[in-house]
């Protein structure tokens, strides 16, 4: 039997406030590393200067394991990957096109456009590119990485053959 809308909506809010908390966590580490390798922090001059790019797919990675432990535990925890290999494998390909989708736009600004300061940075790559990556990622893990295998409905299987009625024309 199908479950009730107001419970899947439920089930759903649920997961994806998971989803984001553990996405909040990974989004603050790609940002602020991201940051630092490209800008530097006070003292600590900037590792990869005029290599934006670079600095996003370090920190992109290194979220991106943060993410996995997150959502493989917490969020997704009651799912299977079917094999460990493939949920990784597969996580790992989302999480590709993820970063792909949140670089487009910091390559717009920063090469297009030569817009190169620490906030078009920022806004381009952090807001703009993550927003559309994280809509992306909800769909890819629920619906490919960390599918619920549980049925819809229930399936009803008949122990007894039917009885055939005798016809009284007869």
């Amino acid at each position: 039997m199908k479950e009730p809308v107001s419970v899947r909506l439920r089930r759903l809010a649920v997961e994806a406030f998971k989803f984001l908390t553990v996405g909040g966590l990974g989004y603050i580490v790609d940002v602020g590393l991201s940051n630092v390798l490209a800008y530097g922090l006070g003292p600590i001059p900037a590792l990869l200067e005029g290599s934006p790019i670079k600095s996003k797919i370090i920190s992109t990675v290194l979220a991106m394991i943060v993410v996995w432990i997150g959502n493989r535990l917490w969020t997704y925890g009651d799912r299977t990957t079917q094999s460990n290999m493939r949920g990784v494998v597969l996580f790992v390909a989302v999480n590709f096109a993820g970063m792909i989708i949140s670089v487009i736009p910091l390559g717009v600004t920063w090469y297009l456009l030569d817009m190169r300061d620490q906030l078009t940075y920022n806004i381009s790559t952090n807001i703009v590119g993550i927003g559309l990556a994280t809509l992306f990622r909800f769909y890819a893990y629920r619906t490919w990485v960390f599918k619920d295998e549980a049925p819809d409905a229930e399936v009803v299987v008949p122990l007894e053959e039917p009885r055939t009625v005798p016809d009284d024309r007869g």
